[in-house]
């Protein structure tokens, strides 16, 4: 470890976190949207970020994966930045892509508060946050004033957007809601994640059956390949985002599903509804509804991975409970094409994204040329 990293990484776990961790009376949300407020702020962006590749220097194992170059294979995963408003942050923190949103069809205020819940001891997070966002178009609007469309490298990275149902609209309906969320966010994506596995919205994993997500999948790459057409570039990448509590033959079923209907790959995973893992005196905090994430998700998240890269060609994001380095590197070495941090970039700051980098790197050796999926 560079001794620039080792000044990011102490002075974040030992001065700045725990400064933030009783910001607010402590509460997590509080100071995550604080936290957004001031990587989208005008100041940051140029004496900020010029401190940071200074210190940062984020470098990583180049790839391309559904034909999207990503200069590093480590990602921000979605609901960090839900309505784009520090989209262009996320490169100097050493992110080789970032995803935003989830975004949904019409905006909504999501579930009541308080819905974010800290479990230190576990290195753990509870969430029912509920998809809550400004919408579609108002992501849009946001992307379009910072200058990010499709491929033209605005952020510095490549950004996906993830989409998911509107919680008032009926599970019938939700196939125009995903369609319009789609064609409001389009233009402004590399790929699209396709989120039918968050646990906070009421029947919303329902849409993981093989016969809904069929006829979802069918029609959400039926309008990419439309909108395609129409603006003359290939269809944007889609990908479908699964949970972690499916049992094998659901993932199956999912699979065939991506492999037939054109979805370009596949996320694995959301957060889960198991409270394994966690610390006995934290068992109190972790009754508490909605999906879990960090250091309990890692052997169930690199499981699935790994069974998802075992029956599928498809390009794999790996997604839960990567907390250290190591975590990382064993979602790659189970066939992840990339990996997103969430609750470990909370616990460890931008020092992990560079770690994971530097370890990438280290194994594999600059002169080797990355797979191309």
């Amino acid at each position: 470890m560079s001794i620039r990293t080792k000044v990011v990484s102490g002075g974040y776990t030992r001065l700045l976190r725990p400064i933030l961790f009783r910001s607010f009376h402590g509460d997590p949300e509080m100071i995550h949207e604080q936290m957004i407020r001031v990587l989208a702020a005008p100041a940051f962006s140029a004496v900020a970020r010029t401190a940071l590749k200074f210190l940062i220097s984020p470098q990583g194992r180049p790839t391309t994966v559904a034909g999207i170059d990503f200069p590093n294979r480590v990602g921000l995963a979605a609901g960090m930045d839900k309505d784009g408003h520090a989209v262009k942050a996320w490169a100097p923190l050493g992110f080789g892509f970032a995803e935003v949103g989830t975004v949904t069809g019409q905006a909504q205020k999501g579930n009541d508060r308080p819905r974010v819940f800290r479990l230190p001891s576990s290195k753990a997070l509870i969430n029912r946050m509920g998809f809550n966002n400004d919408g579609a178009a108002a992501l849009a609007k946001t992307l379009a004033a910072a200058g990010v469309y499709r491929g033209n490298n605005a952020a510095g990275i490549p950004i996906g957007i993830s989409i998911g149902k509107t919680k008032k609209v009926p599970l019938e309906a939700a196939i125009e809601d995903y369609l319009s969320a789609l064609t409001a966010v389009v233009p402004h994506a590399d790929y699209v994640a396709i989120n039918v596995s968050s646990p906070n919205t009421p029947n919303l994993r329902k849409l993981q059956s093989e016969s809904a997500l069929a006829e979802l999948a069918t029609e959400l790459t039926t309008l990419a390949a439309n909108l395609g057409v129409r603006h003359r570039v290939n269809p944007v990448p889609l990908f479908v985002k699964i949970a972690p509590d499916l049992n094998w033959p659901a993932i199956d079923a999912i699979l065939t599903t991506c492999e037939t209907t054109g979805i370009s790959g596949v996320i694995a995973t959301n957060t889960t509804l198991s409270r394994d893992g966690i610390k006995r005196f934290e068992r109190p905090v972790a009754a508490q509804t909605g999906g879990l994430s960090g250091r309990p998700l890692a052997r169930r998240a690199r499981e699935v991975v790994g069974y998802v890269t075992a029956h599928t060609s498809l390009p794999v994001i790996g997604c839960g409970g990567v907390m250290t380095p190591n975590d990382a590197l064993a979602l790659f070495d189970v066939g992840a094409s990339l990996v997103q941090l969430y609750t470990g970039f909370i616990y460890s700051g931008p020092a992990l994204a560079v770690k994971i980098n530097a370890f990438d790197l280290h194994r594999t050796g600059l002169s080797k040329q990355s797979k191309v999926i």
